[in-house]
């Protein structure tokens, strides 16, 4: 980025953000996509794509017939990195509706569906007491439900963290009744009645600073061609890939990944990847 453009106002940085969005997912954008956008002027918006031309002259040309900017054939991006990632998180996002339409910069959803999730029933004020006393380094009482126990009781824990194992949210907290970090379940909170101050420190909880590094493969029975797909899926290089994780997440990211059983009792295309470090993998798991 050069000193001009690093010189920007924060919103007129936006705009042209906005404006490399809509031309490389898009395509095409114009004066009206800014003003419904952010709400400018037609000067204003003239302005936002001419300032656009000046810094990427290449990216964007005028197409008469179509009345409209269309991305060139020359397109570098300049001041936002395309991310699939970042895109596909905000489809999903929009589809499941936890995301407004306004405030996606996605001009026409392609369409989509997903495999149906369970509503995880987080209570707002649980989590608003939850991050308070993480942000305060406070302890709180909470009326919290675990399948080791028939009833719910009471406990006081100092939460530190939020997680998320790629299905529930959790907080991660000293226990005092434990005397141990343990997880959380957010839903499971079913009351918050106090706080006060604690002298725990997240520092101590070895598990969430340290983490552990799983390298997964295509299963080898896999054929040549198969295994190729399934190196493409993950990202791999070189027939492998590695992967951290803290190690207070390892469970749920073994689970999730499908590398807590046997590869052995699932047929190879159920399978698909395997652990190559499962010793040192597996005695790290709690």
């Amino acid at each position: 980025m050069t000193n001009a453009e690093s010189e920007l106002r924060w919103g007129v940085e936006q705009r042209l953000e906005f404006i490399e969005f809509r031309l490389f997912w898009e395509g095409h954008v114009n004066r009206s996509d800014l003003m419904d956008q952010f709400g400018v002027s037609v000067n204003q918006a003239s302005t936002d794509l001419n300032r656009y031309i000046g810094f990427a002259p290449g990216n964007m040309v005028y197409d008469k017939s179509a009345r409209t900017y269309v991305r060139g054939s020359n397109f570098e991006a300049r001041f936002l990195e395309p991310n699939a990632s970042r895109y596909l998180a905000q489809l999903r996002s929009l589809a499941d509706g936890v995301l407004d339409r306004e405030d996606s910069w996605i001009a026409n959803l392609p369409p989509y569906a997903s495999a149906p999730m369970p509503v995880r029933g987080v209570n707002p004020l649980t989590l608003r007491s939850v991050v308070g006393a993480i942000r305060r380094s406070e302890a709180i009482e909470v009326r919290y439900q675990s399948l080791s126990h028939p009833e719910p009781s009471w406990r006081w824990i100092a939460p530190h963290a939020i997680a998320f194992d790629g299905f529930r949210w959790h907080t991660r907290a000293f226990c005092f009744a434990d005397n141990c970090f343990k997880d959380f379940l957010l839903s499971r909170m079913l009351k918050i009645r106090g706080s006060r101050g604690t002298d725990t420190s997240a520092v101590d909880d070895n598990d969430w600073h340290s983490e552990v590094t799983l390298e997964i493969a295509p299963h080898p029975d896999l054929s040549d061609t198969q295994a190729k797909v399934i190196a493409l899926d993950y990202g791999m290089r070189g027939g492998k890939s590695k992967i951290k994780v803290r190690r207070a997440l390892l469970y749920y990211a073994l689970k999730r990944l499908g590398l807590d059983t046997d590869p052995s009792v699932r047929k190879p295309h159920d399978q698909q990847i395997v652990l190559l470090n499962p010793a040192e993998v597996m005695r790290d798991v709690s």
